[in-house]
């Protein structure tokens, strides 16, 4: 049963962590490691960074010049309602990509400068994490469907 669709807007990797990610245009995720060349790809639950373009533009209306990949995420999305997904969720990028909802926002340890500018940071509470389950090439204007575990 199909339960959304939505669209990539931008693909986003970093060399280092703690850095705003550069858009990209393209990536290739790897099944359990994520994005490669990416500074949070790895063998743990948080391989992949979702954000909405609409959390993104709530910062921007607050006046910051921010935008895809600013808040380190990984893939920049519209048309999602990204935090409203349970962990454990399933959504198909592109052609080939799945991946699988691990987390909802995350705890901020050490405050990042958009939070000093703002007062206050999107990704922590808007932000998702998923791993990937069926790797693939993803590019801007994929396609993005929510799907339910028995159509996999």
């Amino acid at each position: 049963m199909l339960k959304g669709k939505g669209r990539v807007v931008s693909v986003n990797v970093s060399k280092k962590k703690s850095v705003r990610k550069k858009p990209v245009g393209e990536g290739c995720l790897r099944v359990n490691y994520g994005f490669e060349d990416d500074a949070h790809a790895g063998d743990w639950h948080r391989q992949v960074s979702l954000l909405a373009l609409e959390s993104i533009k709530k910062m921007q209306k607050m006046g910051l010049k921010v935008g895809p990949g600013d808040f380190a995420e990984n893939i920049t999305t519209e048309g999602v309602n990204l935090i409203s997904l349970p962990v454990g969720t399933r959504m198909r990028i592109g052609r080939d990509a799945l991946l699988e909802v691990s987390q909802i926002g995350k705890i901020c340890h050490t405050k990042c400068a958009i939070y000093y500018q703002a007062g206050d940071c999107v990704m922590p509470k808007e932000g998702i994490f998923a791993k990937v389950v069926k790797g693939g090439e993803i590019k801007v204007g994929d396609p993005i469907t929510i799907v339910d575990l028995e159509q996999d």
